[in-house]
């Protein structure tokens, strides 16, 4: 989706296309998951993000935190528990929707 949105912005330099890109993979995915819990990803496979504690929302300033660790590359390192360090370190967690 992102690079989609980037296709349409006259970007001549391939740096300046790549940063484009994660600029609005961070804002897409912080807002969708803000809004409703889940990026456009997520929500196509009936998953959600919750507070790993309580199961509830999960605050705006722990999912801006979450979804850059995720443009840092941290959820392909995982924890003794499966969940990825994204989510141990913002206090989240993955699940399945009802």
């Amino acid at each position: 989706m992102c690079d989609l949105v980037v296709s349409f912005i006259n970007v001549k330099s391939l740096g300046a296309r790549t940063s484009l890109n994660l600029v609005i993979f961070f804002a897409e995915v912080s807002v969708l998951t803000a809004l409703q819990q889940a990026s456009a990803g997520q929500k196509m496979l009936n998953l959600k993000v919750v507070d790993f504690t309580t199961g509830g929302l999960v605050p705006p300033l722990r999912i801006g935190m979450r979804t850059l660790l995720i443009c840092l590359v941290l959820p392909a390192i995982f924890t003794k528990d499966g969940r990825g360090y994204h989510d141990h370190f913002a206090n989240s967690i993955v699940v399945k929707s009802n």
